[in-house]
């Protein structure tokens, strides 16, 4: 089955571009997001890679703010330290209005312990991603993210039915606190996992007090961010999920679970490409072995992703770095098949 990349790239406004490391989908991703531009798209290209990817690509330093490389081309690398450091720090500045001046310095403390938490950077990260989505199909044709759909993507769709089973969880410890079970229960329909998708309440503000309705407002903001986010991430008109792959053992197997997650998550696959696939004219014993190898990969690759969309595309003589290069992949990549 055939992916028409061009038409990818022409209709949707949000493209999300992920796979195992190595396999070339900053490559791919950067790729599409050049050949949208010269379309006349008006794109953002955006990766979560600590390693910053984009720069290599691109080979250009590109760093944490939006960058114009080219006519329609704006990047940006997401760095996830600099990123949990401005979320743990709106959240002192909210925190600071509920607790007394005596607690500040141990909140403080509290929250730099945080930082080092596994789930810091992913909470910060994610928090950001919803937000650059939102506000970026304001100001772009088309979202080109560089990053995991195992990993971030999955998460985000997950983040309604967390903050359900957070705010169950919190009232349950939390009796104690008719004030913060007033403000919660306005915060989640039902306080249930049942409904994570139904949004919050239209009069979630009514019958609190000042304090109350600025906590309330803090927290519903950021859950029907997600919220958004999340309808956004299901909607298949406007959302599209590709996957990078090459032909071998791990990268095809993480492929067919990311695949087989999402679909459970109702959220439909656009496509595959597999990459670097060598060319059939292997003029010695090494490289013919190397291409009956990948053939049966690509056997397999049909076997298990024989209902995902998909192209091949083979592998380049060349390192494919720099805007002119990524232009003339980019023209290979829209014409596989």
């Amino acid at each position: 089955m055939s992916l028409d990349l061009k038409k990818l790239i022409a209709e949707k406004r949000l493209l999300l571009v992920g796979g195992k490391g190595g396999v070339g989908k900053t490559t791919v991703s950067s790729s599409l997001a050049v050949a949208a531009a010269e379309a006349g798209r008006k794109v953002l290209l955006v990766s979560t890679d600590p390693a910053h990817s984009l720069s290599d690509a691109f080979d250009k330093a590109i760093g944490g703010k939006e960058k114009m490389l080219a006519p329609n081309l704006t990047v940006l690398e997401l760095d996830p330290d600099a990123e949990v450091d401005a979320y743990l720090e709106r959240v002192l500045g909210q925190m600071r209005r509920y607790v007394g001046p005596d607690q500040v310095a141990e909140l403080s403390r509290q929250l730099r312990l945080t930082r080092q938490s596994p789930g810091a950077q992913e909470a910060a990260l994610l928090e950001r991603m919803a937000t650059l989505m939102e506000e970026g199909l304001e100001q772009y044709d088309l979202l080109v993210f560089d990053t995991a759909p195992t990993g971030h993507t999955l998460r985000l769709l997950s983040l309604p039915e967390v903050m359900a089973a957070w705010t169950d969880g919190l009232l349950k410890h939390n009796k104690r606190s008719e004030k913060l079970g007033q403000v919660l229960s306005h915060l989640t329909p039902g306080r249930s996992v049942n409904n994570p998708m139904g949004d919050p309440k239209d009069n979630a503000l009514e019958g609190l007090d000042d304090k109350g309705k600025q906590l309330a407002e803090t927290l519903l903001k950021r859950q029907r961010l997600f919220h958004r986010t999340r309808h956004l991430l299901a909607d298949a008109a406007r959302t599209a999920f590709l996957f990078v792959l090459t032909p071998e053992k791990l990268p095809i197997l993480e492929t067919e679970r990311a695949v087989a997650a999402l679909q459970e998550s109702k959220i439909p696959v656009a496509g595959a490409v597999v990459n670097r696939v060598l060319p059939a004219a292997a003029d010695s014993a090494f490289w013919a072995a190397r291409r009956e190898r990948q053939q049966r990969h690509l056997e397999d690759i049909e076997a298990r992703l024989g209902k995902v969309p998909r192209v091949t595309v083979p592998l380049w003589e060349d390192d494919i770095q720099g805007l002119d290069s990524l232009s003339a992949f980019s023209k290979a990549l829209l014409d596989a098949k």
